[in-house]
């Protein structure tokens, strides 16, 4: 099978929609030998910042002189982004011939009359065969979708759980209320076992404090009172943070935004869970190195500077807010020009809300998912927030025209879905 032939064999499997639920996705596993088993794992849900936490631990492991894995979902801009170990994407081969072996054994399970798995799990399974074949020392394993009955979860018995901030979004599949969503992202929590939690509002909060009770637990929660900001600006951000027993003074990252402090607070606390546990050996020295090299695209990402082009994949509330912050700490009461494209299942009304009063003008475009919002419909909703609002539905038309009619002193910003943000980034990197 060759690399695009495999892709196009993933893809194909889209028809079987997201079928949320462990028995498929477990009995494709044990055909292959169960490679989950053999994986050092640490776990990550969470509705914001599960990708920047993966990121950051990562990061801190690979800088001590292991051998780490890191899955995540979804891509920007190639499919092998979403599984690397040591930051090296999975090459091209090696998702062809695993995507073989997947088939084979997928064959047999339709032939005894089970279900076809579905994308997500074909790619879970990938990622959990791949990271035995290359003999990781350790897996940071991002949850695709909810917690309890994401593929991901068929794991038994991660080296820790970890629970990012938690807002409300895919509520069809997940539920309509924050203590549901809760719900379905606690269900990593498993027997004896310990979650380290970002500081949640009080409804997740109690939803999890009470499954880590059930399960018998530890719950580590990181309290945002611990943090302290000393300098935040677009390049880099430095922070003293106390966690527990040690204070770590001037720490550096170089994501942007508050979040993105508290997401680095949480993976390090993740990582000293592990040391107090005897479970890594890593000083703090690898700790500032593995948070000061950490990058991860997309996120409040600076990808030109002249006019400055912001890119960032705010598609819920809480990432709106998040966004909107980093506006007025750096931009105060200055509008700017936003580029816009969203999916039919997010909040876009409350989206656009948070967003509109740093902007005077919008770009409305379209991101490349069946999900997608029609322009027009999108349109309409910004239109009574932002002034002036123009069409372009092809992603880099709709790029090259706010930067051709930019002003001096004009910020771009592309916020919205991460399937639009991919095609500007890429874009953008092409000149």
């Amino acid at each position: 099978m060759e690399y695009s032939e495999a892709l196009e064999y993933i893809s194909s499997t889209n028809r079987f929609g997201v079928k949320l639920g462990l028995e498929t996705v477990a009995e494709l596993l044990k055909l292959l030998g169960n490679p989950q088993d053999d994986l050092k794992i640490i776990h990550v849900a969470g509705t914001n910042g599960k990708g920047s936490v993966c990121s950051f631990i990562s990061n801190i492991i690979k800088e001590g002189g292991y051998n780490v894995g890191l899955y995540t979902s979804p891509y920007l801009e190639r499919f092998t982004e979403r599984i690397r170990v040591n930051g090296e994407e999975i090459p091209d081969k090696d998702v062809a011939d695993i995507v073989g072996i997947i088939k084979e054994k997928i064959e047999i399970m339709t032939s005894r009359g089970l279900a076809n798995p579905t994308e997500f799990e074909i790619v879970t399974a990938m990622a959990f065969y791949y990271f035995k074949m290359k003999e990781t020392d350790y897996v940071v394993l991002e949850v695709g979708l909810g917690g309890r009955y994401d593929a991901t979860n068929v794991i038994e018995k991660p080296l820790v759980s970890v629970i990012t901030s938690i807002s409300m979004d895919h509520v069809a599949i997940l539920g309509d209320t924050l203590g549901k969503i809760a719900y379905e992202k606690a269900g990593i929590v498993k027997k004896d076992g310990s979650v380290v939690v970002y500081k949640q509002k009080p409804e997740a909060e109690n939803v999890i404090r009470t499954a880590c009770v059930v399960e018998n637990a530890d719950y580590i929660e990181v309290n945002s009172e611990n943090i302290s900001i000393i300098d935040s600006d677009l390049r880099s951000q430095t922070f003293d943070f106390m966690d527990r027993n040690v204070e770590y003074k001037g720490l550096e990252i170089r994501l942007i935004g508050e979040h993105q402090v508290k997401n680095a607070a949480v993976a390090i606390r993740t990582v000293e869970f592990l040391k107090v546990n005897n479970l890594i050996e890593i000083d703090e020295t690898v700790i500032r190195a593995g948070l000061v090299n950490t990058r991860w695209p997309g996120r409040i990402e600076i990808m030109r500077e002249d006019p400055l082009f912001i890119i960032d994949g705010a598609h819920n509330l809480d990432g709106a807010k998040s966004l909107a912050k980093v506006l007025e700490d750096n931009f105060g009461e200055e509008k700017h020009t936003l580029i816009i494209g969203m999916l039919n299942d997010k909040d876009v009304d409350g989206v656009i809300e948070v967003l509109s009063p740093h902007f005077d003008r919008a770009v409305v475009t379209l991101p490349i998912s069946d999900r997608s919002m029609d322009v027009e419909p999108l349109k309409h909703v910004i239109g009574d927030q932002i002034p002036d609002v123009e069409l372009r539905a092809d992603i880099e038309e709709a790029v090259k025209f706010a930067v051709d009619t930019a002003v001096d002193g004009e910020v771009i910003v592309g916020a919205g879905s991460l399937y639009m943000i991919g095609v500007i980034r890429s874009y953008l990197k092409k000149g």
